[in-house]
């Protein structure tokens, strides 16, 4: 861990930090009760919050046979409780404690149903703190179990004895008193945001209790105008994020107007943001684009979600507070990053993918970044998120922005993204012929004394991308003080459904009905690539690259060109 420190003195800031915010979460979780939040007798609430996931009955007759898939991990139970398992991922052993396996019970419906979904909540119930792994009660997981248990109550009590009830209603109590007291300790970004939804789903479910409803919906205001920018971009410059904050804030919203409580000016702010950069991140096949730790797309869930936009037109063209741009044109979308690293604190999803793109046509993606791994494999999710994995230039396969070098911090910070580049100019103007697109970024400044910046041009009628990077001297640093002889590489990730062939006079690439020719200044290959993005795994697919002698040019061109 010194070298850690000496290396990147950043570090040891967060590592005080994270120590420090871990102590207050530990302090106020062992502070003296405050009274009970919920009355003694059994809660039959009279209206729950809808759960817009997708739901499977067939996922709940797993739960029988006891082979349970969550978080993308198969784990086989051999008859024991499933919350006693030990040896499964952390990613399993988080999804399984969020309880937001139940809404495939309330799909089911059935009084079986309900007494499984039952059995298994008493189980859990039944175990003490210490029998439990300490990641049950990671905020995150704790706030996704309380509105699982709020959204899926019915199905837990019908028919549901007293003794059960009263339990049930404990617990719930106990978990949302832990949860108001340590919000604030809670890791920033999605956690925190998390905790104050929890809270403010407790509170609106409580009838009579206007006080605390007012108290959590202020809170969850603040918190919700902190996070998400004027622009709707989420502080972590994830587009999942913005997947995962809505699928619980829509429900509350609604939930707020069920109860007869008014809906806080700031949810509905953060919805009619939200809502619209969704959009923005959508390509023609429904999929987000890859950019800071978004994976598998979730195409039921964000369609769900975005039947709430009441927004008309097209999507924006920029959000400038997130660091994003969208050229649109026919039937092509290109999107690319062009903001810095989202702040430590909130980076341990972010990819060193600064002015990397991705475009599709036709509704058929076809030039991608490699995404991030669905299952947390540490070795992939880090490969997964260095500058190589995107559609962007590398200088020496270093990355522009920094990683720490070691595992322990990662595993006790969560992995930050250490700051890379301090600046990224960006302009876009409209020309006659199309739209250029203008962003530059000084990621690679300090190891190499090069500015990289990257001009895109998308003609009118959407059938021609044509790129231009240029590396530039930086200012006040010579390229002789640089620690390595630079030589640049250009990657171009290819979707797995793009068949690519080099022809000789270009690269052919063909996915479905799109067919367009790849060209450039330098001799252009195909190499092997992989795509992290897919729900069975990482998937083999193909990459062009074209080298870039950066001391004999400064500029390179290239071209993609639809067919016909």
């Amino acid at each position: 861990m010194t070298a850690g420190f000496v290396d990147e003195p950043r570090l040891a800031g967060l590592m005080l930090r994270e120590t420090g915010r871990r102590m207050r979460s530990a302090l106020r979780a062992a502070a003296w009760p405050s009274l009970r939040l919920l009355p003694a007798g059994v809660p039959e609430p009279v209206a729950v919050p809808a759960d817009l996931r997708r739901a499977d009955a067939a996922a709940a007759r797993a739960f029988y046979v006891g082979h349970l898939w969550l978080a993308n991990h198969l784990v086989h139970l051999g008859g024991q409780s499933p919350f006693l398992v030990t040896d499964a991922p952390d990613a399993w052993i988080a999804e399984l404690n969020s309880f937001e396996w139940l809404r495939h019970f309330t799909e089911s419906g059935d009084a079986l149903s309900s007494e499984h979904a039952r059995t298994l909540v008493a189980d859990w119930l039944r175990l003490k703190r210490r029998q439990l792994p300490r990641l049950a009660f990671d905020h995150d997981v704790a706030a996704r179990r309380v509105i699982a248990w709020y959204s899926h109550a019915p199905i837990l009590l019908q028919r549901a004895d007293e003794a059960f009830a009263r339990r049930f209603a404990r617990a719930l109590d106990d978990e949302v008193r832990r949860l108001k007291r340590t919000a604030n300790a809670a890791p920033d970004g999605l956690p925190r945001l998390r905790v104050r939804m929890a809270v403010a789903f407790a509170a609106v479910a409580q009838p009579g209790r206007t006080c605390g409803a007012r108290a959590a919906a202020r809170a969850l205001g603040e918190e919700l105008d902190r996070q998400i920018h004027p622009d709707g971009g989420h502080i972590s410059r994830n587009p999942a994020t913005l997947v995962a904050v809505l699928a619980d804030l829509l429900p509350l919203r609604q939930f707020f107007a069920n109860q007869n409580k008014p809906v806080p000016r700031a949810v509905f702010g953060a919805i009619d943001r939200m809502l619209p950069a969704l959009r923005f991140f959508r390509h023609g096949d429904g999929a987000l684009a890859l950019f800071n730790g978004a994976g598998v797309p979730d195409h039921h869930l964000t369609a769900a979600l975005l039947r709430y936009d009441e927004t008309l037109g097209e999507p924006i063209s920029q959000m400038r507070q997130s660091g994003y741009q969208r050229l649109a044109a026919g039937r092509t979308i290109l999107i690319t990053d062009t903001g810095l690293p989202p702040a430590p604190e909130v980076s341990s999803d972010a990819h060193a993918g600064t002015l990397a793109f991705e475009f599709s046509a036709g509704g058929r993606r076809m030039i991608v970044n490699c995404g991030a791994p669905a299952r947390l494999d540490a070795g992939w999710r880090r490969l997964s998120r260095a500058t190589a994995a995107h559609s962007t230039l590398t200088l020496n396969d270093h990355s522009s922005s920094r990683f720490s070098r070691s595992e322990r911090l990662d595993r006790f910070l969560g992995g930050p993204l250490m700051p890379g580049p301090t600046r990224v100019p960006t302009t876009r103007e409209e020309i006659g012929e199309g739209q250029i697109l203008t962003a530059a970024h000084d990621g690679y400044r300090q190891g190499f004394g090069f500015v990289h910046e990257r001009q895109l041009f998308l003609s009118r009628d959407g059938g021609r991308i044509d790129g231009v990077d240029r590396l530039f001297h930086a200012a006040g640093r010579s390229q002789r003080l640089a620690s390595e002889e630079p030589m640049g590489m250009l990657r171009f990730h290819l979707h797995p459904d793009v068949s690519a062939r080099d022809t000789g006079d270009g690269i052919r690439l063909q996915h479905g009905d799109e067919v367009w020719w790849f060209g450039s200044e330098g001799e252009a290959k195909l190499e092997d690539s992989i795509f992290f993005a897919d729900g069975a795994g990482a998937r083999r697919t193909r990459q062009i690259t074209v080298a870039f002698d950066c001391l004999e040019y400064r500029e390179l061109g290239w071209r993609f060109e639809r067919e016909g």
